[in-house]
């Protein structure tokens, strides 16, 4: 079995080498190469196409974020885990929208990042290695994420906020690719508008949902709401 071939982006030279050094323990993976800027790692991927690639946010020539666009121009199998001390919540949002495999925060242990190598393997041969999937299979590179509020959560939850109802939101928005307007989300579990709008915004307060506005060509921008899965 071949290794899997790795490009770090990474502007710090000695985080970078942190990187490789942390793979090389990891059997199976093998850093082909390190990047400083946006611009250097674009120009190696016209000489290859890495499985993986480990991902910084801020570079010295663009955002991280930014770049995966480019990325998937050039290298459309790639796969990215972004490792980054960025928190601000329009980036991590913009990394969920790009579908990236994970997002690690800085500083990580060993251990940390062990794991998300080890997850993204065994989804790279369960790809590699299958002609035909069973739902067990399918299961494994979608994993159900919990679609409820656990039963004793209820006595932490604020006045005007039911479980019940609560569970019934998220189980709505996580259906929802496109997101999910208040208005609509009240028209299909029966709530009203001001209601749905409630409960919305409590699980974005919790971090469990983000919004979006949408601007028309006339009037207010439109609020959807999303769910983190």
């Amino acid at each position: 079995m071949t290794d899997i071939e790795v490009l770090v982006i990474e502007d710090d030279v000695r985080v970078a080498d942190v990187h490789r050094r942390f793979l090389e323990k990891i059997e199976g993976f093998t850093v082909i190469a390190c990047a400083n800027t946006g611009e250097e790692a674009l120009d190696w991927l016209q000489s290859f196409a890495p499985q993986l690639i480990l991902l910084d946010v801020f570079l010295p020539d663009i955002l991280g974020v930014d770049l995966i666009d480019k990325i998937k121009k050039m290298s459309p199998t790639s796969s990215i885990i972004l490792i980054t001390a960025a928190t601000e919540a329009h980036i991590v949002q913009k990394a969920y929208r790009k579908n990236v495999t994970d997002y690690i925060l800085k500083p990580f242990t060993f251990d940390q990042l062990k794991e998300s190598i080890e997850k993204f393997r065994f989804k790279h041969l369960l790809l590699q290695n299958n002609e035909k999937f069973t739902q067990e299979k399918i299961q494994c590179l979608w994993p159900k994420t919990a679609s409820s509020i656990p039963e004793d959560t209820q006595l932490l939850l604020p006045k005007g906020i039911d479980l019940t109802t609560m569970n019934h939101v998220i189980n709505y928005l996580s259906t929802r690719k496109d997101g999910s307007t208040a208005e609509l989300l009240g028209k299909n579990i029966g709530v009203s508008r001001s209601t749905a709008r409630r409960y919305l915004e409590f699980l974005v307060t919790q971090k469990q949902a983000y919004i979006e506005l949408t601007y028309g060509t006339v009037g207010r921008p439109e609020r959807r709401y999303f769910i983190f899965s």
